[in-house]
C-alpha cells in the first residue's frame, strides 16, 4: 500500500508549503479570517478554489503557480544538488541565510500579528462597551 499523496493534492501542497514557510495552522487561519478548522479542511482538500487559492499564496508568499506546481521531491533535489559534496569541481555552496536576519524578521512578523489581534479584541471590546451603553 502506498503512502504518496496524489501529485495534484492541492491541500497537501499548501500544508508542506505553509510548513516549510514555518507557520501554523493557527496564523494562517487569522490571516484567511477563518478557522483553524477550516484550514485543516482546505489541507485535506484535492481542489480549491481558485480565489481562496490566492489569497493562501498570498500570505505564504509564494505565486499562485508556485503551489501548484509544488513538488517536495523538487525541493529535495535542489537541496540535495546545491549542498552535496562536489569536491571534483572544489564548489563549496554556502547557506546565504542570515540566521539573525531570519529571527529579526520572524520577531517583527509575530509582533505584527499580535499587534492585529490585540487590535481585534479591542475592537470587539469596544463594540460590547456599545451593546451595553443604554
Amino acid at each position: 500500500m502506498s503512502t504518496s499523496t496524489k501529485p495534484n493534492h492541492i491541500g497537501h501542497k499548501i500544508s508542506r508549503i505553509r510548513e516549510l514557510r514555518g507557520l501554523k495552522q493557527e496564523a494562517l487561519a487569522f490571516e484567511l479570517k477563518v478557522s483553524q478548522q477550516t484550514v485543516s479542511k482546505i489541507e485535506q482538500s484535492e481542489t480549491l478554489e481558485e480565489q481562496i487559492l490566492e489569497q493562501i499564496a498570498q500570505i505564504l508568499g509564494v505565486p499562485v503557480e508556485g503551489i501548484k506546481n509544488f513538488s517536495e521531491e523538487a525541493v529535495f533535489n535542489i537541496i540535495g544538488n546545491s549542498f552535496g559534496d562536489n569536491s571534483s569541481n572544489n564548489n563549496n555552496y554556502l547557506c546565504t541565510i542570515n540566521p539573525l536576519e531570519k529571527i529579526i524578521q520572524l520577531y517583527d512578523e509575530k509582533v505584527a500579528l499580535l499587534e492585529r489581534l490585540l487590535q481585534s479584541e479591542r475592537e470587539k471590546v469596544e463594540l460590547l462597551k456599545g451593546k451595553t451603553d443604554f
